[in-house]
């Protein structure tokens, strides 16, 4: 972390004339071990807080100036603003996501008393299902707490992201990647219940085990993925269900409930994408106790289970993640692995032997770039903490 503060505080003073009254902050991504696309259909879901993330270098300023620099995108140079200037779903590129924030924070009649100038560098790989809008949402939000003193919990901060992410950004998302990364607490997950936001944090307990993230390098974005498409059909199923059982949403319903009247709803399609919601639902509890009960193979067969339905019933993986997910089943020393966040594209996240991850990178790796003609990236990671200041 040491000479990643000491690197971004250097190009800090490069791009902004000197870091003189600057502070470092991190927030991180995150990654759900499992529970995919129950987030909006009032489920549970299970990711945990990573320790790789964004990095924000910020000051305040005497004007009403706004600037922002981002080492990911450095041919872009400093792209100038100001607080004037918040137009919901305006903002044709990154900055979109800061300043969402700074408008969200507004709207709550928090208002910056002066311009920022700001600075960011991520060491997760964009668009690759790790969140990291999610991540630089709930940094900017820690930045503007930090500055002006304002009065918002971690909490706080997960429900200002995904409200500008919703209102400035115009994209659906539910709550879990904010609140994952907000909420975020070393070496454990958090099983959260996104119907009621009562949440617990269970130990990710992985003896002689570890996590790998498999990139798949196929870029996505959220709000042009089928990821509204499949919203709608989840509520479409929802409103057939409701008129022969008192549900508020899917998330509410065990298999056998689901399995007496799904004929309620009319189409296959949508029955298939309601039988994922219900089903990974379940599969999320039963995980979660599985952990709990130190059964990490069992934890493991649930993981591979979700990929499946992700698959076969709500078909949000595509050749690329199903190639990254399939290969992992055959190598020995895989507990579990499956596609994690919205799919098409994005990543893979495995639980995977410590004597088996150089061949477990090894042998998918070369799996996957033979099917797919260009390589997959892999992050070894550990479960990280939540929004810190450096």
């Amino acid at each position: 972390m040491s000479s990643i503060k000491e690197t971004v505080l250097q190009k800090f003073a490069e791009v902004y004339g000197s870091a003189e009254g600057a502070k470092v902050y991190f927030a991180p991504g995150r990654v759900n071990l499992i529970g995919e696309h129950t987030d909006y259909n009032g489920g549970h879901v299970f990711p945990c807080a990573l320790n790789i993330g964004t990095y924000g270098v910020a000051r305040k300023r005497e004007d009403n100036k706004l600037r922002f620099f981002s080492m990911n995108f450095e041919q872009r140079g400093v792209i100038e603003s100001s607080l004037k200037s918040f137009v919901p779903g305006g903002d044709k590129n990154w900055t979109a996501y800061p300043k969402g924030v700074m408008w969200a924070f507004e709207q709550r009649g928090m208002k910056m008393p002066v311009g920022i100038d700001l600075l960011l560098f991520g060491n997760i790989p964009n668009g690759s299902g790790l969140s990291s809008s999610a991540s630089v949402e709930v940094l900017t939000g820690s930045i503007l707490r930090d500055l002006f003193g304002f009065e918002v919990t971690n909490q706080d901060l997960a429900l200002i992201g995904q409200y500008s992410e919703n209102k400035y950004n115009l994209v659906n998302c539910g709550i879990m990647d904010q609140f994952a990364i907000a909420m975020g607490k070393k070496d454990c997950a958090i099983f959260l219940d996104t119907a009621t936001l009562q949440y617990e944090y269970a130990p990710v307990v992985l003896d002689g085990a570890k996590i790998v993230i498999s990139s798949s390098n196929k870029k996505r974005g959220l709000g042009d993925s089928k990821y509204n498409e499949r919203r709608s059909e989840c509520e479409t199923a929802l409103a057939e269900l409701q008129k022969v059982i008192d549900v508020k949403n899917l998330g509410e319903l065990d298999e056998a409930t689901f399995e007496k009247y799904k004929d309620a709803i009319k189409d296959d399609v949508r029955r298939k994408r309601a039988k994922h919601a219900v089903y990974e639902n379940q599969r999320t509890l039963k995980a979660v106790a599985a952990l709990k009960a130190g059964d990490l193979a069992q934890f493991g067969q649930l993981m591979n289970a979700s990929h499946v339905s992700l698959r076969d019933d709500y078909e949000v993986t595509g050749i690329e993640l199903d190639t990254l997910a399939e290969e992992a089943w055959k190598v020995p020393g895989v507990i579990g692995s499956r596609m994690t966040g919205a799919g098409f594209g994005g990543c893979s996240v495995s639980i995977v032997k410590d004597e088996a991850v150089d061949d477990f990178i090894a042998r998918v790796g070369e799996a996957y770039e033979k099917k797919i003609g260009y390589p997959a990236t892999f992050y070894v990671v550990q479960v990280g903490d939540g929004p810190t200041i450096l």
